[in-house]
């Protein structure tokens, strides 16, 4: 017994320490994180924002891979994360020790010039585990590659970019080395002296030293290993390449895009190089002959090339497979010698040619399975002169975006090989039926879009193919019911009936065929009735749009249980009412949501804010009501928020605090209170934030204006009050999502913004191009301040209704392309800069209602445009295309002299003076009825003037005097001058 309990005892404490030790490693190695964010930023640097240190969770961190068993640190990904303007500096290797598990480090881009610390870069070697080095586009000189000698596992290293120069030794401790980049250096050889090398891969690419000294290509010999060859953007005019990169009998694939060649440079190239089986010729400079054989040549690319005046020689390519010459300039002489010179050609690519070419010679071409003539501008006489549908082996066939015509050519039913069709964006019409291509057995892809999609009479024939992928969106023809063929496919992983008026209801029969089903794209097809769903559960199905229809009633409360693999649906613009299903949240995956533009109604329901895989979400144009979620969860991924056009209430919450991937947070045409929190300097990835038509009050605070990632801003129709604080909207291109639903979910992105004076949804794509700040109609005072004249690339810029105060800052003037300036209904002085007049893009502009002076700018350019009511109420301003001309008649204003906020505008007040009179002369009636009250001697003499200054009327007893001033003053009794001194006497 006691043995057993000292070996639990063993066991317990081992189990202990594996649970424990991992979490002290990693709570180091999140502390070093934070240390080297510091020396990355030093010494005012701002990058790695996600980089908290209240942040536990550092394997979310920007750049950082962790391992998904033991949770440790394996990728650090810190690629150009230093601001370029603080120059060259050095890095502490010892930074890196804590990362014993790290195998893969990038720091391109950095401009680190060498390391510090008591033995330097000599630290990385202690990265026993590390595989892949990055250090391209830095500062290194030769001497990186002592440091990087002692890295045992290391098997690719990149240093191209840096200062290295003259030769290049790769010494024994880099003999494990696979792939090593050395491109745009000085460099002109490359050694290796301590024995034979596994290099495999080699960058040698826009070297720029050359000369008599240059032995860099001769040197190769030394790699006999040497598969992959990289020498693009180099001058190789004058050289041989076959007699410089000889004894290279390994090497198959050679890169020499964008080089400048002569005519010699290919010359023999084939027999220097027999093992070459990929050569790239992409965007040559010069002019090439292809002279030589290359015998064992399977793939050549010469896309980018003007080949016009030449025939290309193909022959002595006898085992070429593939041929690639898109976007090339060809004339009617260049492929004469195609047909017949090839006969093992099965992929051949001719996109996009840059002149037209008549196609002749395919008929030879018999092996021919793979062809690419998209986006010419070839018409239906390819079928007769190319002999297209008689190439009997064709799998492939994409001839998108080409001037077709006409009803589908009945020879496609020839080719009988075929499992790829793209005949989309011509102008062909195409039967909904496809009946044309029910011959087609292996037919798997069709993609039809964009052209006429018309119906015909259903001849009850079943087709011999099953398709995978259809896709039929059209321009909104009517096609009256869903094809009778889909009613037998079975394989549909992908259809796309976007845009076709089909009626009737939702086909859940689709789903329930086709299991494999992972995209539907049912958009604007007229379908109504309720939203069915298939009987059973459908797991594959991962996107479903049904946006732009008519379906009524609720959201069926089993959306989730029948369809738990959706990442992306897309249920906007319909009928829908009630509540959102509670269902949805056992829908782990889904990444895109949107309802907006249904009429769905009470609070927006909390676990919404849980989903941690979800990232667009649209509720806008509803009638959800309630507050926002105190907060969300920690782990939430949202990154667009629209929920404008409903009836939310209450304050801005802690909803959105450890949302800091938020790219896009729409708010507006709500009932939201409060101020805007401070809190909101969180959001350090914010783009756009629409704030409008609220009742938010108080200040902008301090925070808003550290959000250095905003490019567009719009707080208007709130009751926000202060100063306008200075902007910087940023000018970075909006972040890329490399996820399944991008391009979809661009598409679907829209909101609202005032432009021009014209209020407009933006919807897809374009937002990204939006820069703008809208702070019109709220309370903002002070100046304008200059600052904002810096936003070169701001796009709209709305003050207006405000009471703003001084001139129009003379910065406005390098708004170089703003389209839109609206300042009106303010309280501007001073004179109208006449720079503005240089902002060549400006199509609205107003400083209507101000008190602006002087002269209005010269009628040029865009401003020769504006008309009066771009200037009017501004009382001292003068010029076209005002009546009001500038002369010498008219007074300048006067020029403020004040250096406080109180108004210098130039002329008097009224409201100011009315208040001020009243108050003065109340204040008059009071003292003189004080007095009178006071002093018996001064009543008894005023009661005697009242008597004397209104002649015709008979002395009262004095017991009456109160009663005779009054009469005499409503009698309007008026003094003359006599009187006055008589009185003036008596008082004496």
């Amino acid at each position: 017994m006691g043995l057993f309990l000292q070996l639990l005892t063993v066991l317990v404490i081992t189990v202990s320490l594996q649970g424990w030790l991992p979490l002290g490693y990693l709570e180091e190695e999140r502390i070093a994180l934070l240390h080297l964010k510091d020396s990355l930023n030093y010494p005012n640097g701002t990058s790695l924002p996600s980089w908290i240190k209240a942040d536990a969770h550092c394997c979310d961190w920007e750049g950082i891979r962790c391992s998904s068993s033991t949770g440790r640190v394996t990728g650090l990904g810190l690629d150009g994360v230093r601001n370029e303007e603080l120059g060259d500096w050095y890095l502490n290797a010892s930074l890196f020790l804590p990362f014993q598990h790290l195998n893969v480090l990038i720091l391109y881009g950095n401009r680190i010039a060498g390391w510090v610390g008591k033995k330097g870069g000599y630290e990385l070697q202690k990265l026993s585990n590390l595989e892949i080095l990055d250090l391209g586009d830095n500062s290194f000189n030769n001497s990186i590659l002592s440091y990087v000698e002692g890295l045992p596992s290391l098997k690719t290293l990149y240093l191209g970019y840096n200062r290295l120069e003259g030769s290049i030794d790769l010494k024994e401790s880099l003999s494990s080395l696979e792939t090593l980049g050395l491109s745009g250096n000085n460099i002109n050889k490359l050694a290796a002296s301590r024995g034979p090398s596994n290099l495999s891969t080699l960058w040698l690419a826009n070297i720029t030293t050359y000369g008599s000294d240059f032995q860099l290509l001769q040197s190769l010999r030394a790699f006999s290993n040497l598969t992959t060859l990289h020498l693009y953007s180099n001058d190789f005019r004058g050289r041989k390449l076959s007699d410089e990169l000889q004894n290279l009998n390994s090497l198959e694939s050679l890169y020499l895009d964008g080089c400048s060649l002569d005519e010699h440079s290919l010359q023999s190239l084939g027999e220097a190089l027999p093992s070459l089986q990929y050569l790239s010729l992409r965007e040559l400079n010069g002019t090439v002959s292809y002279t030589g054989s290359f015998p064992n040549l399977t793939a050549l690319h010469l896309e980018d090339n003007d080949f016009r005046g030449r025939i290309l020689g193909f022959h002595n390519l006898s085992s070429l497979e593939e041929l690639y010459l898109d976007r090339c300039s060809l004339d009617e002489h260049s492929l004469q010698s195609l047909g017949g010179a090839l006969p093992s050609l099965k992929n051949l690519s001719l996109s996009a040619l840059r002149s037209t070419v008549s196609l002749k010679g395919f008929l030879h071409l018999r092996n021919l399975k793979y062809l690419d003539l998209s986006y010419n501008t070839l018409n239906n006489s390819i079928f007769q002169n190319i002999g297209l549908c008689d190439l009997n082996n064709l799998q492939v066939l994409y001839i998108e975006g080409n001037d077709l015509s006409g009803f589908l050519p009945p020879c496609l039913a020839n080719l009988t090989f075929l499992q790829r069709l793209d005949l989309s964006s011509n102008h062909l019409k195409i039967p909904i039926s496809l009946s044309l291509l029910y011959n087609l057995s292996k037919l798997k892809y069709f993609d039809g879009s964009g052209n006429e999609i018309y119906s015909e009479e259903d001849d009850h024939l079943s087709p011999k193919f099953q398709l995978e992928s259809l896709y039929l969106s059209s321009r909104g023809q009517n096609v009256g019911a869903f094809p009778k063929f889909l009613y037998h496919q079975v394989n549909l992983q992908s259809l796309d009936l976007t845009n076709i008026q089909i009626k009737g209801e939702f086909p859940n029969w689709l789903i329930e065929n086709n299991t494999y089903l992972q995209g539907l794209s049912l958009e604007n097809c007229s379908l109504s009735g309720p939203f069915l769903l298939p009987k059973n559960s459908h797991v594959n199905l991962s996107f479903l749009s049904i946006s732009m229809n008519h379906f009524q009633g609720q959201i069926p409360s089993e959306i989730g249980a029948r369809l738990p693999g959706l990442e992306v649906l897309y249920m906007s613009d319909n009928g829908f009412n009630g509540s959102i299903p509670f269902s949805l949240d056992n829908i782990s995956s889904l990444q895109a949501f949107d309802l907006s533009n249904n009429s769905l109604q009470g609070q927006i329901p909390g676990w919404i804010w849980n989903m941690s895989s979800l990232e667009f979400l649209d509720l806008s144009r509803n009638n959800f009501s309630g507050r926002l979620p105190p907060r969300f969860g920690t782990s939430s991924n949202l990154r667009y928020v629209y929920l404008s056009r409903n009836k939310l209430q209450g304050p801005i919450t802690m909803a959105f605090y450890n949302s800091s991937k938020i790219l896009v947070l729409d708010l507006s045409h709500n009932d939201l209170t409060g101020r805007i929190p401070e809190w909101i300097d969180k959001l350090y990835n914010l783009r756009f934030l629409l704030l409008s038509y609220n009742n938010l009050e108080g200040e902008i605070p301090i925070q808003l204006s550290r959000l250095d990632q905003l490019t567009l801003i719009d707080l208007s129709h709130n009751h926000l009050s202060g100063n306008i604080l200075f902007w910087i909207i940023s000018t970075h291109p909006f972040p890329l999502q490399y996820n399944s639903y991008n391009d979809e979910s661009s598409s679907h992105q829209s909101f609202e913004f005032t432009m021009k004076n014209v209020s407009l949804s933006y919807r897809g794509s374009i937002i990204q191009y939006l820069t703008g700040i809208d702070f019109s109609c709220n309370n903002f005072t002070g100046e304008i301040p200059p600052e904002i004249g810096n936003l070169n690339k701001i796009k709209a810029l709305n003050l207006s209704h405000n009471s703003l105060t001084g001139p129009i800052p003379p910065t406005f003037s390098n708004l170089k392309e703003i389209e839109s300036l609206d300042l009106s209904y303010n309280k501007l002085d001073g004179e109208i800069p006449s720079r503005l007049t240089e902002l060549f893009f400006l199509e609205v502009f107003s400083v209507a209602h101000n008190n602006l002076s002087g002269k209005t700018p010269a009628r040029v350019a865009q401003f020769a445009t504006f008309d009066e009511r771009c200037y009017k109420d501004n009382p001292f301003l003068c010029g076209e295309p005002l009546p009001k001309i500038c002369g010498a008649t008219v007074p300048p204003s006067p020029t403020p002299t004040s250096t406080n906020n109180e108004d210098n505008d130039g002329f008097m007040d009224m409201e100011v003076f009315y208040v001020t009179f009243w108050v003065v002369y109340i204040m008059v009636l009071l003292v003189i009825g004080a007095i009178l009250y006071i002093n018996p001697y001064w009543r008894q003499a005023w009661f005697h003037f009242i008597e004397i200054i209104c002649p015709g009327e008979e002395t009262l007893p004095r017991s009456q005097g109160s009663q005779s001033v009054q009469r005499d003053l409503e009698q309007g009794c008026q003094l003359n001058e006599a009187e006055v001194w008589k009185w003036w006497r008596l008082m004496k």
